[in-house]
């Protein structure tokens, strides 16, 4: 018999190393092994980052202390599939810390992570590399990056990817991107607007939200609202809001028909499918603030349009603004009396607001908020203007008083469009009267004093209607309004000079004012303002003439001539002719002169 040999087992060659299995805790150590050549440990290792990331917000600011960023945007264009789609993970997770994202525009991630945006890329790749995109984009420079590396095709692109994540995560991104003029225009020309429509059936709300959110700042420009009309657009949105389960849409859905309401193309082509009857019927039924706000919003911006305005009132759009001002919610309120002062430009609507909402606007003065005050004040201005008869319902409806304290408002704006319903009310007689036993020119010397040239134009303005009465010119007198009215010749508003220098003329009218106000240095600022071919007008002529003639003393002084209408009277004195630039002096400061050898001043006394 042979002898069995045995055969020995093959022994491993010596230069390879047995497996070692590493178990750590230090979120150091794992950083460290991003630097191994082995693909394994790097996904590991990544892998480990990544779940220690997602923990808590300190825990991205200790890896970022411990320079992991640095090494794992290296393995951003690694060659292993998996080494590259967990490097990118940790990425995603990461970007929403302020600190971190600083340092990712610094390493110019956005560069590295857009050409991994193809369709045929991992599904966790394009999830977290969107979501990358996505918290870099709030930030501006970030927003020019992404559009300049061509961010913006891949995006659209992933819109249609059947990845729930990834199709959140890039309409989020292009919600960020299109805040920026340039990239809305540039979002609109890659033909983003069908692919957005399309996200309004997801059966996830919070990707129908950020579309319609995207939709809404992408029609604010005329071309998108077309493109949206020839897409269907307007059907999409107007079957949201009648459908009552996608309730928490309605207030989005609203804002992009609203912009679509400023279009009077887009306009009549949502009346002739009778959406705008639709529009108008859902929002008076409903009661959510924020959908009765953006309602009016829409309204009031609308209602530029002289187009529009008719068709607004075709569809008794008063009776809905009309409405609202009877809100519990002030936001409303605002929203509504603004869409009132737009829609006055329209003779029929201004008539019907006239007659129906006059006496709510008024009730509204009365409102602690300053805001409502001044919404409600400028729609009664504008309903005023030019329309004795709603001049006449604002008095009727005991509207002068509040109007009066309303002078007193914290908003210049408020201020100065309750000086204009008292100007426009002043025009009729009995209303003139009361206004004017309310102190009206007591009360115009605090606007007078303010620094917006809207309020010093209208107080100037009111100054000039009022001062007409002896009674009233006294008043502003004593109140010390003269002096803030002369400083307001000096003013480089071209409107509150001119109103100013009417005022003045007004209330040169009697010799007491007209002597205060020279005191107060109208005539040399009336004469410099003269000398001037841009800064003169026929005011500034007048009220230099006006001024003149009733301090006669001072006109023969400057001119060395009376004419035939000017009466000498008591008071009288001719003290010679006063050079240019020199001050004129009053009796009492002539004499408290000395005796000179120079001419007599020669003084009417006749009795």
């Amino acid at each position: 018999m042979g002898r069995k040999v045995k055969k020995e087992a093959e022994s491993p060659p010596k230069d390879v190393f047995d497996p070692l299995l590493i178990e750590s805790k230090a979120p150091a150590t794992a950083v460290l092994m991003l630097s191994s050549p082995e693909n394994e440990v790097l996904a590991k290792a990544c892998d480990a980052l990544y779940k220690f990331a997602s923990k808590a917000d300190e825990n991205k600011l200790t890896l970022l202390g411990l320079g992991a960023l640095e090494h794992l945007y290296k393995l951003l264009s690694h060659e292993d599939p998996i080494v590259r789609r967990n490097a990118v993970m940790v990425f995603g997770i990461m970007a929403s810390n302020h600190d971190v994202k600083k340092l990712l525009r610094e390493l110019d991630v956005t560069n590295s992570l857009i050409p991994q945006l193809a369709p045929e890329e991992d599904v966790v790749i394009l999830e977290f590399a969107t979501l990358c995109l996505a918290h870099m984009a709030v930030e501006y420079t970030s927003k020019v990056k992404i559009f300049e590396q061509g961010g913006l095709e891949p995006l659209i692109r992933l819109l249609g990817s059947p990845d729930p994540d990834v199709k959140k995560n890039s309409v989020e991104c292009l919600y960020l991107l299109v805040q920026d003029f340039q990239n809305r225009a540039a979002v609109r020309k890659l033909n983003a607007i069908p692919p957005l429509l399309g996200l309004l059936e997801s059966e996830y709300p919070a990707i129908q939200l950020l579309a319609l959110q995207t939709l809404e700042v992408i029609t604010k420009d005329r071309e998108a609202r077309i493109i949206l009309g020839e897409n269907k657009g307007l059907d999409f949105l107007l079957n949201i809001l009648e459908n009552s389960e996608l309730s928490d849409l309605h207030v989005e859905t609203l804002a992009v028909l609203g912009n679509c309401l400023e279009d009077v193309h887009t306009l009549q082509l949502i009346q002739a499918t009778g959406g705008l009857k639709k529009i108008l019927s859902f929002v008076e039924v409903s009661t959510v603030p924020g959908i009765q706000k953006n309602a009016a919003k829409a309204i009031a911006k609308a209602a530029y349009d002289a187009q529009i305005r008719k068709i607004l009132h075709w569809e008794d759009v008063e009776k809905f603004l009309l409405n609202l001002l009877e809100t519990n919610n002030d936001e409303v309120k605002v929203a509504a009396s603004q869409a009132i002062s737009a829609m006055c430009e329209n003779i029929d609507s201004k008539n019907i607001f006239g007659l129906q909402g006059i006496p709510q606007l008024v009730r509204l003065l009365s409102s602690d908020n300053e805001e409502v005050k001044e919404a409600a004040v400028t729609a009664l201005s504008n309903l005023t203007t030019a329309s004795p008869r709603n001049a006449s319902v604002v008095a009727e409806a005991e509207g002068i008083e509040p109007l009066m304290k309303t002078l007193n408002a914290r908003r210049d704006g408020a201020v100065a469009n309750a000086i204009a319903v008292l100007t426009n009310l002043s025009l009729q007689e009995p209303s003139r009267v009361s206004i004017q036993s309310c102190g009206i020119m007591s009360a115009l010397a605090r606007p007078l004093r303010s620094t917006n040239s809207q309020v010093q134009s209208k107080a100037a303005f009111a100054v000039a209607a009022f001062a007409c009465d002896a009674a009233a010119r006294t008043e502003l007198r004593h109140a010390g309004g003269l002096g803030p009215l002369v400083k307001l010749l000096h003013s480089k508003n071209e409107e509150v000079r001119r109103n100013a220098c009417w005022a003045v003329m007004i209330c040169a009218s009697d010799p007491l004012t007209a002597l205060e106000l020279c005191s107060q240095g109208a005539l040399d600022i009336l004469e410099e303002i003269n000398l001037s071919t841009k800064r003169k007008n026929k005011f500034s002529e007048a009220a230099l003439e006006k001024l003149l003639d009733n301090n006669l003393s001072q006109k023969y002084s400057r001119t060395g001539y009376l004419s035939s209408s000017n009466i000498i009277a008591n008071g009288f004195y001719d003290c010679g002719q006063v050079k240019h630039g020199k001050k004129f002096l009053s009796l009492e400061e002539l004499s408290k002169q000395e005796l000179t050898d120079r001419r007599a001043i020669i003084f009417i006394n006749a009795k």
